[in-house]
């Protein structure tokens, strides 16, 4: 038996409190009536939809095209909020999203890319996908711009190829995160990578090198950077090395790694943030709320869904496109997973530098082109 559907009154009033618009609002809006401010309109329209009306007829634009958004296995958060990001403003652009994910034996990059050209979308947005692999052919890639395919990169710059790309600055978040460490008193400093062939995996692993070098005098950091998987279980089999060889402080290259981190210390009896401080990368969706709440590095998702969909419409529509590389200025996080050094670390520690301290570099502005 179905439910007596709700009154009009009721309905409107629940749309009206969840948008925090005026029921005449709402009423103008789903009449479709003129005089509703386009931000207003889009408040209505994201209350149908969580309060699970359906939208009537005359709300339910045409779309203008088809995009493709190809992004990573969905396990690691990071993903789906780009996705979610983007996938929102393609639609209040008017085109409708594709999303293509992928996961280990399954559908290939390329594979979805024929997919996508047999159903004619009108551009191609690739989140960190072989674009990043710095040891994959860009020859697909030359196909699609030859065929004049709008493309959009995120995360990671293909070399020679003259497309808009949008990255968060990755040797800015590795200075936010070591100058954090070592202002709470860290000389003994790790990082867990990801694997070496990836663009950020390479930024982030040169800027660790540099500040270590800089800030504590460490003129061959490699003994303190492990290469693994950008996994939960990556993070604790790096963080174990880590802790076992006397670093007080591991910065991982994501947050499921910095939750393998923190499983890492526990299994080794160690107290996170007492004994060892971990950051991690990305600020994902609840890792506030985990035990201990994490600190990280996040990464400006909002902006650069924004800016890569921005990019693709205006390739799109043949308008000029900056077809080169915006980094964006992450934001460290503080939260309970770091604390002070330990005045006795688990092992042996790295050389504290007596002389003086390179002066902090001011922070970037919001996005700027890579030199």
């Amino acid at each position: 038996m179905e439910p007596p559907s709700l009154p009009e009154r009721t309905r409107m009033a629940d749309l009206a409190e969840l948008a925090g618009v005026s029921t005449a609002t709402v009423s103008r809006v789903l009449n479709g009536k003129h005089g509703v401010s386009t931000q207003a309109r889009q408040a209505v329209l994201a209350a149908l939809d969580v309060l699970g009306y359906e939208r009537p007829e005359k709300l339910r634009s045409r779309s203008v095209g088809l995009v493709g958004l190809i992004v990573p296995e969905l396990s690691n958060p990071v993903f789906p909020a780009f996705a979610q990001v983007i996938e929102t403003m393609l639609t209040e652009r008017g085109y409708t999203p594709l999303l293509c994910t992928q996961s280990p034996g399954s559908t290939t990059e390329d594979q979805y890319v024929d997919v996508l050209l047999e159903h004619g979308v009108a551009g191609i947005v690739f989140v960190s996908g072989l674009h990043a692999d710095t040891t994959a052919s860009t020859e697909r890639y030359e196909r699609l711009l030859h065929r004049n395919m709008p493309v959009v990169f995120v995360n990671g710059a293909a070399h020679g190829i003259a497309a808009p790309t949008v990255s968060t600055d990755d040797a800015a978040a590795i200075d936010l995160a070591v100058r954090h460490l070592v202002q709470m008193g860290h000389r003994s400093i790790g990082l867990a990578i990801g694997p070496g062939r990836f663009l950020p995996a390479q930024r982030k692993r040169a800027a660790f090198l540099r500040n270590l070098a800089e800030h504590l005098g460490v003129e061959d950091g490699e003994p303190h950077v492990v290469s693994t998987l950008y996994t939960v279980e990556g993070g604790q089999a790096a963080a174990q090395q880590l802790f076992a060889s006397g670093h007080t402080a591991v910065v991982c290259s994501s947050d499921l790694m910095a939750l393998g981190a923190v499983r890492a210390a526990r299994s080794m009896g160690l107290q996170v943030p007492g004994d060892v401080s971990v950051v991690g990368f990305d600020d994902s969706p609840l890792v506030a709320y985990t035990d201990p709440p994490l600190t990280t590095v996040r990464q400006p998702v909002q902006a650069m869904g924004h800016a890569a969909v921005s990019a693709l419409v205006a390739e799109i529509n043949r308008s000029s496109a900056a077809r080169t590389e915006l980094l964006f200025q992450p934001e460290l996080i503080v939260r309970g997973s770091t604390g002070p050094a330990p005045r006795t670390a688990p092992g042996p520690a790295l050389p504290d530098a007596d002389g003086p301290r390179a002066a902090p570099r001011h922070g970037a502005p919001a996005h700027r082109a890579a030199g």
